[in-house]
């Protein structure tokens, strides 16, 4: 009996023996493929998140483009206003100066009549052309025509040598000869007003012009002379506070 049933068992050992190696074969083979998966979907999220990452940086880029686009389109836009607002300053200031020019004319006026009996004498003056003579060249230097406007009132001064207007004549012939870029000329006629004229309403404003004239020719030693002599003999004009302001530069 014992006989018949070792056989039996023998074989029935054996086939265990060749079935457990497959079947850890197959065990193994399930592990690796897991494994694989896994290093697979770790690879795959490393790579999503870079791309995520990229993405927000090129979205991030875009918007700043967006953002140094809108900001120069400010920039732009305050810049013609900017260039806007300092063209009609300059205009205002221009015609400031004249207007302040026509009041101080029609206020020396009645001056003019009280000393025309001393002045009879010495000349018979049309006071009609005088005036006109005079407002003409107010008018072309308002024009913008400077070289017009300074021979005008170069002549002015030559044909009506008593005339009221002479320390005006004196200091637009040289404001018209200083636009010009003759700083030459426009100091001799500036510093003819602060010579002759030193209680004239001019007579600050003359001196400033006159330290132009001279930082214009590069004399720095005498534009800083002119400009101390300025806030010394005027010096709570307005013509003294802008000397002081270029004195400390």
């Amino acid at each position: 009996m014992v006989q018949r049933l070792l056989p039996r068992l023998m074989a029935a050992l054996l086939a265990g023996l060749c079935i457990a190696p497959a079947a850890q074969a197959g065990l193994f083979d399930d592990e690796e493929a897991r494994a694989r998966v896994n290093a697979l979907r770790n690879e795959m999220g490393s790579r999503l998140d870079k791309l995520e990452a990229s993405a927000r940086a090129q979205l991030e880029l875009a918007n700043q483009i967006e953002q140094l686009k809108t900001e120069i389109a400010r920039l732009r836009g305050e810049n013609e206003v900017l260039s806007n607002d300092l063209a009609n300053a300059i205009k205002r200031q221009k015609d400031f100066y004249v207007d302040l020019d026509n009041r101080l004319r029609k206020l020396e006026t009645p001056a003019a009549s009280t000393e025309a009996p001393a002045a009879a004498p010495v000349a018979a003056v049309d006071p009609a052309a005088e005036s006109r003579d005079y407002e003409a060249a107010l008018t072309q230097l308002r024009g913008g025509k400077y070289k017009d406007a300074a021979g005008s009132f170069i002549a002015f001064t030559k044909a009506y040598p008593n005339s009221s207007f002479l320390p005006n004549a004196h200091f637009w012939a040289a404001s018209a000869l200083y636009q010009q870029k003759d700083n030459i000329g426009a100091a001799e006629h500036y510093g003819k007003v602060a010579s002759q004229w030193p209680d004239d309403s001019r007579a600050p404003d003359a001196l400033l012009g006159l330290a132009s004239t001279q930082q214009a020719r590069n004399d720095n030693v005498g534009a800083t002379r002119s400009l101390e002599k300025l806030i010394s003999r005027y010096p709570s004009s307005s013509a003294a506070q802008i000397a002081r302001q270029r004195l400390k530069k």
